[in-house]
This record gives C-alpha cells, sequence and structure tokens, in this order.
C-alpha cells in the first residue's frame, strides 16, 4: 500500500480540501483508497459525509492501540473510499502518546498491520503543526504531498516543514521522500500569487505542481 502524508503545518491552506479531492479522483479511477483522518477537528470525516454518530472508532483508537485500521475504517458514499476517521479525542492523544516508548511509529504499525490488498494507497490528513501525530504521519509515509498557499508568508512555513522532513528522514523514515507542492488558492490575476509561484519553483524546482 502507498502512504501518502498530505502536510502543512499552517492551517487554512487546503490541506483537507487536497486530500478530500484527490482520495475521490483516485477511487474514481478504481483505486481502493483509505483516507486517514489525523486532523482533531474531523474536517475530512464530516467533508466526507461521516457523521459524529458513525465514529464508533477513530484513528485515536488505532494510535493508542484499542482497534486495528481495518476495524475502526468506514465506508464512504464514493465507491472503494473508506475513512479511518477522526474524533477530539484526538487532541489528547499526543499527550497519551508521550509516555510510549514507539510513540512516533503508532501509525506506521497500524498500517503495516493491515491485510494485504485491502486498499492500493493511504492519503493522511494532518493537523497544522509539526506535533506527534503530524509525526507519526511522516514516519508511516513514502511520500509527503505539501498544499502549498499561494501568499507572502508561505516560503516561511515551507522551509520549517522541510527541515522537518529531514529530520524524519535522519531518525526514523529514510525513504520518505517529497512527491510535490501543491499551490492551492492560486489567482493568476493576482501578482502576489504569481510571484509566490515562482519563489516556490525557484527553490524547489519540478517538485512544484
Amino acid at each position: 500500500m502507498i502512504v501518502i502524508a498530505v502536510a502543512n503545518q499552517k492551517g487554512g491552506v487546503g490541506k483537507t480540501t487536497t486530500a478530500i479531492n484527490l482520495a475521490t479522483a483516485l477511487a474514481a479511477i478504481g483505486w481502493k483508497v483509505l483516507l486517514a483522518d489525523l486532523d482533531p477537528q474531523g474536517n475530512a470525516s464530516t467533508g466526507l459525509g461521516i457523521s459524529q454518530a458513525h465514529r464508533k472508532l477513530s484513528s485515536y483508537d488505532v494510535l493508542i492501540g484499542r482497534a486495528g485500521v481495518a476495524e475502526a475504517a468506514v465506508p464512504t458514499r464514493v465507491p472503494r473510499l473508506d475513512l479511518l476517521p477522526a474524533t477530539v479525542d484526538l487532541s489528547g492523544a499526543e499527550i497519551e502518546m508521550v509516555q510510549l516508548g514507539d510513540r512516533v511509529h503508532r501509525l506506521s504499525k497500524a498500517l503495516g498491520a493491515t491485510e494485504a490488498g485491502r486498499w492500493n494507497i493511504c492519503l493522511i490528513d494532518c493537523p497544522p503543526s509539526l506535533g506527534l501525530l503530524t509525526v507519526n504521519a511522516l514516519v508511516a509515509a513514502e511520500h509527503l504531498l505539501v498544499p502549498l498557499q499561494s501568499e507572502f508568508f508561505a516560503l516561511e512555513g515551507l522551509s520549517q516543514l522541510l527541515q522537518t522532513v529531514e529530520s524524519i528522514r535522519g531518525a526514523f523514515n529514510p525513504r520518505l521522500s517529497i512527491l510535490g507542492v501543491a499551490l492551492t488558492m492560486f489567482d493568476r490575476r493576482n501578482n502576489l500569487s504569481q510571484a509566490v509561484a515562482d519563489d516556490v519553483r525557484a527553490c524547489l524546482g519540478p517538485v512544484v505542481f
């Protein structure tokens, strides 16, 4: 199973929208997709029509070892697209996991224990921070997709994220690669949007979609 983390520590840059649309598109062309919601706000879960009442088990239960991924995942109205939903319990998960010896590998181990062939790809919608939840996603993932808003402070946040990626590579997950940077909320009529796009492409070159 291919695992892609959709991450950026800045909020409001389009992570969840990108994750939902990409997951839906992949399911539409025949992939068996799992979207893992790791954001305590649970916007990906809500966006895919999974109400609180249908979130009996969640990514929180998976991270603390109370349930397996296949047990907690629920089908969505999109054929071939399953969701590992989030609940507000996730907001306390980082504190609970601090005491665990394998705290950065919890998600990686849980995904690794799933039945082969159950899903072709897993997209992880990360919270807007570089805390333990996002670190778990980056340790579990082979690839990182960075939604980047076309605005003034975009590059400042991106450099911090790239430093975190290098740290994760060195300490926990040498196979983690940057799949790409997706510019979001881009307005071609806005000179600032074009300037940000030019700057990002100058820094990162071909990884910018």
